[in-house]
């Protein structure tokens, strides 16, 4: 089964999307189901993993509507505050949400010591005892703390967004390698090959300066906790869906059968507890 890991949906608003700024404006317009689906079928993905782009319940209710319609989209990483004294009365609220499989937060967008507040770690925690995953999506200087915060969460699920959006334009690897390394050491951390061709040049990108953050990522963590992500529609800004999805299809052309398998869904249906059709 193929899965796409990591993509968004949304009603473009210009508040409540402003992160979409004026170098990102081909993206600034709606992105819902009928947009993505004839592409999954085209490129033969199965299913996606809808995850938040916005930050607020009203996203999280918005992504659960639409897996609802439709059921191709197997999964949703909505959004919660983490260190809310409500946290377990909002997670008794969506309990009954069976694709509702983790939680995430713009953490790449706060002080690396944002998540290392002590109600902050108590709420990752308390999802996880609910057998609820965390997306960590950060830059490589948050990298330190993230390892400070799973070291306190030890054995809880986590999965590093877009392999921490290495710093590919400026050809750097030696030092997001090494932050990245005690992580990988932990086999309850998993990396989403997502999000890679927006950190090189938008313009000018080619396959040769990505592959040596993918050898890494492999090296690192395994086929058995990589899994596949497109990043869409962020990924239109400097490419086609097709062409991230080749990115990986063919990187994981020289694996054995069942090692590509799992980049390419199946270790996505592991991590985010996805039933076998």
């Amino acid at each position: 089964m193929r899965i796409d890991a990591h993509q968004h949906f949304w009603k473009y608003h210009p508040q409540r999307h402003e992160w979409i700024d004026e170098s990102m404006k081909s993206i600034r317009r709606d992105f819902l189901p009928k947009d993505l689906k004839p592409i999954l079928d085209q490129t033969g993905i199965d299913g996606c993993v809808a995850v938040q782009a916005e930050e607020s319940l009203q996203e999280t209710n918005f992504l659960l509507d639409l897996a609802e319609e439709n059921d191709w989209i197997q999964a949703v990483v909505g959004w919660v505050d983490i260190g809310s004294p409500d946290l377990n009365k909002t997670l008794d609220h969506y309990n009954h949400f069976s694709k509702l499989k983790g939680f995430r937060e713009i953490l790449q967008a706060k002080d690396p010591r944002y998540m290392l507040r002590d109600e902050f770690i108590q709420g990752l925690k308390l999802i996880h005892s609910k057998g609820l995953t965390y997306d960590i999506l950060v830059f490589p200087q948050h990298l330190s703390a993230v390892l400070e915060l799973v070291k306190k969460c030890e054995g809880h699920a986590f999965v590093i967004d877009h392999l921490a959006k290495p710093f590919i334009k400026d050809g750097e690897w030696r030092e997001w390698k090494k932050t990245m390394k005690p992580l990988a050491e932990r086999d309850y951390i998993y990396a989403k090959l997502s999000g890679l061709i927006t950190e090189a040049d938008w313009k000018k990108w080619k396959k040769e300066q990505i592959l040596p953050y993918l050898e890494i990522a492999l090296e690192l963590f395994g086929p058995n906790r990589l899994m596949f992500g497109s990043d869409w529609p962020v990924c239109l800004v400097t490419g086609k869906y097709e062409s991230v999805w080749r990115l990986i299809d063919d990187f994981t052309s020289t694996l054995s059968l069942q090692e590509k398998d799992q980049i390419l869904g199946l270790t996505a249906m592991k991590f985010y507890k996805i039933p076998q059709a």
